[in-house]
């Protein structure tokens, strides 16, 4: 479905709509886990989240195919990211956001000129609205994770990962959809079948443990986790048979453990990352394999003053 050479054409279309984002290090926690802990930067990206690398693959290739309309379902970071490159390049777009979307990424959707349209709580209402737009006008939907384009997008930040990095042991990616771990691993087992890849998710949305779990793709509704980019009902149809055979394992955190490692990075790193990117650092301080050298994925840094507080350890 994707491959190196396909991330490798997304690398090409995206290189003037998304940064080479930084690896940081801190040897203060890489001293108290015991191993070489390396956070790759993507709540330093654009739009403050991977989400505009797959975004950007795609919207740019349908503009280039007269698209003037594109239609977007996330709960934030994606639709920014979609609502940015749209008016990067001139055309219009929609963004159908959950009822509890972040002010922060709402806000974002609004600087960037895409409308904003309010569905239900669960990814499958909004996907579910958003295509129903897309039938009504002459729009083009841009699907959050489950796209072949999206998928090679988000893996450039996986050939960027192997490039900046030499003697990787594990990568640690978070789970929402499954399109940034899928386009990741894909990158990387292609490049360096050696290194392991392990996805994280919060113990309250794991759809995509359960899944492998039990082989096929399991629906657990909704999901409350403060990790709000990660609260997808079920794997996509398209990332599940990737994960399932280039992930090496899933770990589970609970929402302790978040906010620890969200305390930890802001307190350590003075980074300020969003539970979503911070629940990769918490799977690598919960499996903490000692003496490797790993690196946690930290995919967004989008989130709201006022929630900072209570999310502190």
């Amino acid at each position: 479905m994707i491959d190196l050479n396909l991330i490798r054409e997304a690398r090409e279309r995206i290189a003037r709509s998304v940064k080479k984002t930084p690896i940081m290090t801190s040897e203060t926690i890489s001293k108290d886990l015991g191993n070489d802990l390396f956070f790759k930067c993507e709540h330093l990206q654009k739009t403050g989240a991977f989400k505009i690398r797959g975004a950007s693959n795609k919207v740019i290739y349908e503009a280039n195919r007269n698209t003037k309309h594109v239609i977007a379902a996330s709960s934030g970071n994606h639709g920014q990211a979609v609502a940015y490159i749209a008016n990067q390049i001139g055309i219009s777009s929609t963004i159908v956001v959950p009822e509890d979307a972040a002010t922060c990424k709402k806000d974002a959707i609004k600087a960037y000129n895409g409308n904003i349209e309010f569905c239900g709580t669960t990814s499958e209402e909004r996907i579910e609205r958003a295509k129903q737009i897309c039938e009504d006008g002459n729009g083009v939907f841009i699907p959050p994770y489950d796209d072949p384009l999206i998928m090679a997008g988000q893996g450039t930040a996986g050939l960027e990962i192997v490039e900046q990095m030499d003697g990787i042991d594990e990568v640690y990616v978070p789970i929402g959809g499954g399109g940034l771990i899928s386009g990741i691993a894909t990158a990387i087992k292609e490049s360096n079948p050696s290194i392991r890849v392990i996805g994280v998710e919060p113990a309250i949305a794991n759809d995509t443990y359960l899944s492998l779990k039990e082989g096929k793709r399991i629906n657990i509704g909704g999901s409350s986790t403060i990790a709000d980019g990660l609260r997808t009902s079920i794997p996509g149809e398209l990332t599940f048979p990737i994960v399932q055979q280039y992930v090496d394992d899933i770990v589970l955190v609970d929402e302790e453990s978040i906010k620890q490692a969200f305390t930890y990075v802001l307190a350590r790193m003075k980074q300020l990352i969003e539970p979503s990117g911070a629940v990769s650092v918490a799977g690598a301080m919960k499996r903490n394999p000692e003496g490797k050298r790993i690196v946690a994925l930290i995919s967004g840094g989008n989130v709201d003053t006022e929630v900072i507080p209570s999310l502190l350890k």
